[in-house]
């Protein structure tokens, strides 16, 4: 790095974690850039556009951010490889339920790369726009970001790149992480990878677990003489994510006799007439007393609609302009640093929750100030933990908005008031991760 200067500093929390990435960037500006953008991701403008986030951070216009983005002197596969090493840290030798599902963007034109007329899932129709496979990782209840690959459509392919199904980038993905060292419980995903046998395939090879949806035609061969039948519906209850707990129902459906294979349906409504009714159909290769509990670990794969709902109502994965897919990825991989920053604050406010439980007093020394802020959220939840971080950044946001009108209007003493503000926003710490800055 050119160490000519010191890196501008932006609130304590966020320089906290960025310097963990530090070494990668040559070029003090770039780091600068790479801070900048996660202050403006977190916060609260409800369009992340890189004019938008230039103004709170004090830059003149957002030319040096796009310049980052696109033509930066920095490797975006070493900022994901720092990712997934504090992933690793922060979630230590717990296994996580991988969830793999496909997200997409409506784009006019056909000016940004891989552009395509083509299904997105999301959207539950055919749009002209850009899809990626995601991976995301589910420990206690907190969504950690792992890996994404871009579809690339047939007829959007450049020179060198190779036609890969949606199927086969999730199974890339998958092989990638376990090679990577994740220690992988579960998989789950929806039916186009439940019905894919390049899928199931490289799951088999793995030896991983997985629970996958099926369509309701989907065919197993059945030797002669076997029937298809039936067991009793089981009511359970589903806890879900951030809603009310639902009451459904599951079956087992077994094809002549109960294989390695087992085939499950599940209802929300009423088991005289399931198919008229919120039902779907799951496959996993499970074993032992699984009927109550293999609803309720499927149902876990909303976690990764959960992440798909915060990266872009909240952090604004989809509000790059770009054209190119090199400075796409690197947006998209800013994203999801900054969507670990708020995962790795969750699981430490629920850590402190639970030392809080068991002390008498209920203190909590470096919390407490800012707790008492009246929108502070006592909650566990990721949402939760991006509300308080928010609050935290409010003064350095404000600050960015209103220091130019200082220029034109001499208000005394109102810029050392905002300063001494800002400067007890920084003694909110990011928790610390030795074995992610050590690695």
């Amino acid at each position: 790095m050119n160490h000519s200067r010191a890196p501008v500093a932006t609130v304590g929390f966020i320089d906290d974690y960025c310097t963990q990435y530090q070494s990668l960037f040559d070029d003090v500006r770039n780091f600068e850039s790479f801070k900048f953008l996660h202050v403006g991701i977190l916060s609260s403008m409800p369009r992340k556009s890189l004019p938008e986030i230039a103004k709170i951070v004090g830059l003149k216009d957002g030319q040096s951010l796009h310049h980052f983005l696109r033509d930066g002197s920095w490797e975006i596969e070493r900022v994901r490889q720092k990712r997934l090493e504090i992933v690793r840290a922060i979630i230590g030798a717990r296994a996580i339920i991988l969830c793999i599902d496909e997200t997409g963007d409506a784009k006019k034109g056909k000016a940004t790369d891989y552009v395509a007329k083509q299904y997105i899932g999301n959207l539950g129709q055919t749009e002209n726009g850009i899809v990626s496979v995601n991976a995301y990782a589910v420990v206690d209840d907190i969504t950690y970001p792992l890996l994404f690959r871009i579809f690339k459509p047939k007829a959007r392919l450049k020179p060198g790149d190779e036609y890969k199904t949606k199927p086969q980038l999730a199974a890339e993905i998958i092989a990638e992480l376990q090679a990577f060292g994740f220690v992988i419980e579960l998989v789950l995903a929806d039916s186009l990878y439940g019905e894919s046998g390049t899928m199931l395939e490289v799951l088999y090879k793995l030896k991983l677990s997985y629970i996958v949806a099926i369509r309701s035609n989907h065919a197993v061969w059945l030797p002669s003489g076997q029937q298809v039948y039936c067991e009793d519906w089981m009511p359970y209850e589903q806890p879900l994510v951030e809603r009310p707990t639902e009451h459904r129902y599951i079956r087992e459906i077994i094809f002549g006799r109960r294989r390695a294979i087992r085939y499950y349906q599940i209802t929300k409504g009423r088991t005289e007439d399931p198919n008229q009714t919120d039902t779907w159909q799951i496959m996993t290769n499970l074993e032992g007393e699984i009927q109550l509990d293999v609803g309720r670990r499927y149902t876990l794969r909303t976690w990764i609609e959960y992440g798909f709902q915060q990266v872009k109502h909240q952090l604004g994965w989809h509000n790059y302009r770009l054209t190119d897919y090199k400075s796409i990825e690197r947006w998209w991989e800013i994203v999801l640093s900054a969507y670990l920053l708020v995962s790795c604050q969750a699981e430490q406010f629920k850590r402190r929750q639970k030392l809080n439980a068991g002390n008498s007093e209920n203190t909590t020394p470096q919390n407490l100030p800012f707790s008492q802020h009246p929108h502070w959220e006592l909650g566990k939840t990721w949402k939760s933990a991006l509300n308080n971080l928010r609050l935290l950044l409010q003064p350095y946001c404000c600050w960015g908005w209103l220091e130019p009108w200082l220029q034109v209007f001499h208000v005394p003493g109102l810029r050392r008031a905002f300063l001494k503000l800002m400067d007890l926003m920084d003694t909110f710490h990011f928790a610390a991760l030795p074995t992610a800055q050590a690695a």
